[in-house]
């Protein structure tokens, strides 16, 4: 009887950590980091094949936002990256992305200080950027 209760207990945990691999799984992504750039990580992005909206959007992030989130969203010493699973959709949805190019954000996910509104970006012109940071991310499993 008491083979049956262990193996029953044994059962159970297996069960409860194959659920939280589940559970868990989406939101784990094999980054490689490069070297700290004065204690901030960057990451290695794949960068997939885009197509035109998504061209039009790295443009558009070259010239207002990857001073502060490095080439390609990978970051650098003045903000984070964005190929990073904290910013995955169900977390950090477009709106989010909205909010801070518009309004700019208190730190809370991060060490870099407050993000200030960038400038003026049009909202053609975000909606590009916001399509290729979500290719990137596609690419490099943030999802």
């Amino acid at each position: 009887m008491n083979n049956i209760k262990a193996l029953s207990k044994t059962a159970t945990l297996a069960l409860a950590l194959t659920g939280f691999a589940i559970i868990a799984a989406p939101l784990a992504t094999s980054l490689s980091y490069a070297d700290d750039v004065e204690g901030h990580k960057s990451v290695k992005v794949n960068v997939p094949k885009l197509g035109q909206i998504e061209r039009l959007g790295k443009s558009d992030f070259e010239d207002n936002c990857a001073a502060c989130h490095g080439e390609n969203a990978a970051g650098t010493s003045n903000g984070p990256s964005f190929i990073d699973p904290i910013y995955r959709p169900a977390h950090h949805p477009d709106a989010a992305f909205v909010r801070a190019a518009t309004k700019g954000v208190q730190a809370h996910h991060w060490n870099f200080g407050n993000m200030p509104v960038p400038g003026e970006i049009k909202k053609y012109e975000l909606a590009r950027i916001i399509a290729y940071v979500r290719a990137l991310q596609r690419a490099n499993g943030v999802q």
